[in-house]
């Protein structure tokens, strides 16, 4: 089994409801976000995806989220959380790599230095 890392950043304001009522705030974060794949194979040129491809599959994805207001979109199940954000990216690019042997791993974000949120997608479990 192989696994990619590759790591990217966007900046986003939100609103959470009910929780510590200082997020309830309309605020903002600079997310990393950390984006892991897998696949048993690799292609005959001796990788399991090229960097560069994958970099593009998920900036697409970064794309719909960077500099928004999170909650105007109807991208999440719920609030924009950090596990939200994770889900989303995680969902999305697994279906932009339907075509191909690798899978999603994990998705993390990063909210600050110190909070990140990790979603694992049951695929990645079997």
């Amino acid at each position: 089994m192989f696994e990619l890392k590759i790591l990217t950043h966007f900046a986003a304001a939100h609103q959470l409801q009910m929780v510590a009522k200082k997020c309830e705030n309309l605020h903002g974060h600079n997310w990393k976000v950390e984006v892991c794949v897998t696949g048993d194979r690799l292609n005959p040129a001796g990788v399991l995806i090229d960097f560069g491809e994958l970099k593009t599959r998920v900036k697409q994805i970064i794309d719909t989220l960077d500099h928004k207001f999170l909650n105007e979109l109807n991208l999440f199940p719920g609030a924009p959380s950090s596990e939200n954000i994770a889900l989303y990216i995680a969902e999305a690019l697994a279906k932009r790599l339907s075509e191909t042997d690798v899978r999603v791993s994990r998705v993390t974000t990063w909210e600050s230095e110190d909070a990140c949120a990790t979603y694992y997608p049951a695929a990645a479990k079997a």
